[in-house]
């Protein structure tokens, strides 16, 4: 019979190899000629991104269930901070998807928007995720979602290298003019503008 403490290593090792997938696609588009990310239009790219990161959250929430509080988290602080950071990355996140259209969202060619939380920062969808996949670490105590929240922020972080060529190509000096001004993540911009 097996138990969930099988189970969850399995989801793990699920969630690394959807990471590792979604790494493949951003280095081969920052480092060759081929532009899998952003894709531009529904094309295989687009579906093998987004099937991998399916994956990859069916797989950390299931890492999360599985391996509940087996770490080595301080309880119940990093209960209460972790959910606090979760939800505020969770609502930036939401706040900054809802501008958009939902094709947009999910890398399909649009407008540039500058306005809203966009004013502040030029991905504050990605901030969201990262905010909250950590909070969601700490909540969870678990070292399986630690790592996965590691992997998950690390290609966070690699999408905008990989999405800039492709908004210079296309919005030319209005993209240049935003970057002037607001930046990638958060900057001393951010916090003049959000304080004011």
């Amino acid at each position: 019979m097996t138990t969930l403490s099988t189970v969850a290593p399995v989801a793990f090792g699920a969630g690394l190899f959807a990471s590792a997938g979604i790494f493949l696609i951003l280095v081969v588009t920052l480092t060759t000629t081929r532009q899998w990310w952003p894709p531009g239009d529904k094309t295989w790219a687009y579906y093998l991104h987004w099937s991998l990161v399916g994956v990859f959250n069916i797989s950390i929430l299931a890492a999360a269930v599985l391996d509940w509080n087996q770490w080595i988290l301080p309880r119940p602080a990093s209960l209460v901070v972790g959910a606090v950071i979760s939800a505020l990355g969770t609502g930036i996140f939401v706040r900054s998807a809802n501008v958009m259209q939902s094709d947009e969202v999910r890398g399909v060619t649009g407008d540039l928007y500058t306005g809203g939380p966009y004013a502040y920062s030029r991905n504050p969808q990605y901030v969201g995720m990262i905010v909250g996949v950590v909070g969601f670490a700490l909540l969870t105590n678990s070292v399986f979602v630690a790592v996965l929240a590691t992997a998950h922020v690390g290609w966070i972080l690699l999408l905008p290298l990989a999405e800039e060529p492709h908004l210079r190509a296309e919005y030319r000096d209005e993209y240049e003019q935003y970057t002037a001004h607001v930046p990638r993540f958060v900057g001393r911009t951010t916090i003049r503008e959000l304080t004011k």
